[in-house]
C-alpha cells in the first residue's frame, strides 16, 4: 500500500518508515499538517500523529474528512480516555498510543483494511427540513429560498445535527466534535449557538431541544 506517514518526530519517523517498507509498504513522510492534506490524495493508508507544529492533529483529521474516506489509524502519545474518543469520533478508523511494537501496528493495519473503507463524503449532500435547505457541501443554508449568514461554528453545529436527521446528538457530544472540547458542557456556549441558529432562520423548531438529553434536528415549525 501507499502509506502517508504524517509524524514530525525525525528518529520515529525514520524508524517506522524502515519497519513498513520491510513489509512491503511504499511510503510518504510528511512533517506538518499543510503537506499532509496536500499528498493525502495519493494514499491508501494514513498514519497520524497528533502533535504536528502547525496544526492540531484532530483540526487535519477532521479536514481530511471531510474529502477523503482514506483509512487513518491515530499513532500518538496522547493516553487519556477523551482523547482516544475525541480520536474516533473525528473520523480515525483505529488509535495506537506510543509506544507500540511493529507488529501491533501492523495487525491493526491489516484488519481496518479488512472492515472496509467508510463511504467517500459526497460534496452535494443537501437535506430539507420544511422550507429549510442545508447544503452540507457548500456550506450554505437558505429558508425559502433566501440565504441565510451562519457562523462557522453555527453551520458546523447544524450541520452534526443535519448529517443524521432525527438523531440525538449529546451535549458532550456536539461539544466534543464542533468546538473540540467536552469541558466545555459547564458554559453556556452551545446554547447560545442553538438560539442563534433559531433565531436566524426564524425557524424555533428546526433545532430541537431534549431536556437531559442533547438536540436534534426538528421541524420547521
Amino acid at each position: 500500500m501507499r502509506v502517508l506517514l504524517v509524524e514530525d518526530d525525525d528518529r520515529l519517523a525514520s524508524a517506522l518508515v524502515t519497519a513498513l517498507a520491510r513489509h512491503g509498504h511504499t511510503v510518504t513522510r510528511a512533517g506538518q499538517a499543510v503537506d499532509a492534506l496536500r499528498l493525502a490524495g495519493g494514499a491508501d493508508f494514513v498514519l497520524l500523529d497528533l502533535g504536528l507544529p502547525d496544526m492540531d492533529g484532530l483540526d487535519l483529521l477532521r479536514r481530511l474528512r471531510r474529502v477523503s474516506a482514506v483509512p487513518v489509524i491515530v499513532v500518538t502519545a496522547r493516553t487519556e480516555e477523551r482523547d482516544v474518543l475525541r480520536g474516533l469520533r473525528s473520523g480515525a478508523d483505529d488509535y495506537l498510543v506510543k509506544p507500540f511494537r511493529t507488529a501491533e501496528l501492523m495487525a491493526r493495519m491489516e484488519a481496518v483494511v479488512r472492515r472496509g473503507t467508510r463511504p467517500r463524503p459526497t460534496r452535494d449532500d443537501v437535506v430539507c427540513v420544511g422550507d429549510v435547505r442545508i447544503d452540507l457541501g457548500a456550506r450554505r443554508v437558505t429558508v425559502a429560498g433566501e440565504p441565510v449568514t451562519l457562523t462557522r461554528r453555527e453551520f458546523d453545529l447544524l450541520a452534526m445535527l443535519a448529517r443524521e436527521p432525527g438523531v440525538v446528538r449529546g451535549r458532550e457530544e456536539i461539544l466534543d466534535e464542533v468546538w473540540g472540547d467536552p469541558l466545555l458542557s459547564a458554559s453556556r456556549s452551545l446554547d447560545v449557538h442553538v438560539a442563534n441558529l433559531r433565531a436566524k432562520t426564524g425557524r424555533p423548531g428546526l433545532v430541537e431541544t431534549l431536556r437531559g438529553t442533547g438536540y436534534r434536528l426538528g421541524s420547521t415549525a
